[in-house]
């Protein structure tokens, strides 16, 4: 369930909580629409996390010290924090997908749900698939293996693979994979991202792009909240 946070205690439900766990901050009002269809979905995800990041709600109506600490321009607008600093943001109702990765991206790589062991070899994968053809820890090993690979015909079988299971963090790394190319992940990923920041507001193709290298980039790398949040600010 998430915390109801106000101005006297953001400091203690936020920012020194962050310190420990990361924090999902929801600024909403009463009369706001799109708050209503964003909050529910931000409680499902959140807590689907098991607790691995914590959700609070403010008012800002009630609670304007907070909102102008953030410059609060429109609402919902949804910040994250991890050691009293703001990682990432997004301002606007989305839908479950897209929320989903800014919570997963909050998450440490060992935080990710453990899955059980499959075989690592190509042969042995796919002959587990003819029996379990839904198992998602042997669908993410093949497709990763067909990624690694990287001729047209094995990306496209990767591509398919993946849309078996559920979405998680590792299908969307190894779907970008798939998408950006071997070129792109050995190439100047910095470079590109200036070029179709130009371009992500207008061009569907671009944003897609730009998310996907966001991916490759991965949530441990130190540029991929500030390209995140430069997406966020050229869209809203």
């Amino acid at each position: 369930m998430p915390i109801d946070v106000t101005d006297a205690t953001f400091p203690a439900e936020v920012v020194e909580r962050s310190k420990q766990v990361p924090v999902v901050v929801d600024l909403w009002a009463e009369w706001c629409g799109p708050c209503r269809t964003l909050g529910p979905i931000l409680e499902k995800v959140v807590d689907d996390t098991g607790g691995k990041v914590v959700l609070v709600k403010v008012d800002v109506d009630s609670n304007p010290q907070v909102a102008g600490a953030f410059q609060v321009q429109g609402i919902p607008a949804v910040f994250a924090l991890r050691d009293g600093k703001v990682v990432d943001s997004f301002v606007g109702a989305q839908p479950e997908a897209q929320v989903r990765a800014f919570v997963n991206g909050l998450l440490p790589a060992d935080a990710e749900v453990a899955t059980p062991s499959v075989p690592t070899d190509e042969p042995s994968l796919r002959a587990l698939l003819e029996t379990e053809p839904g198992n998602e820890a042997a669908v993410v090993a093949l497709a990763g293996l067909l990624v690694e690979r990287g001729g047209e015909p094995d990306v496209a079988e990767a591509l398919a693979l993946l849309e078996r299971i559920p979405e998680s963090a590792a299908t969307r790394r190894i779907a970008a994979l798939a998408r950006v190319g071997t070129e792109a992940r050995a190439g100047d990923v910095a470079g590109e991202l200036e070029t179709l920041l130009r371009q992500v507001k207008d061009d569907e193709a671009a944003r897609q792009r730009y998310i996907d290298l966001l991916e490759v980039l991965g949530p441990d790398d130190p540029r991929t909240a500030d390209y995140r949040k430069q997406l966020t600010n050229r869209l809203f």
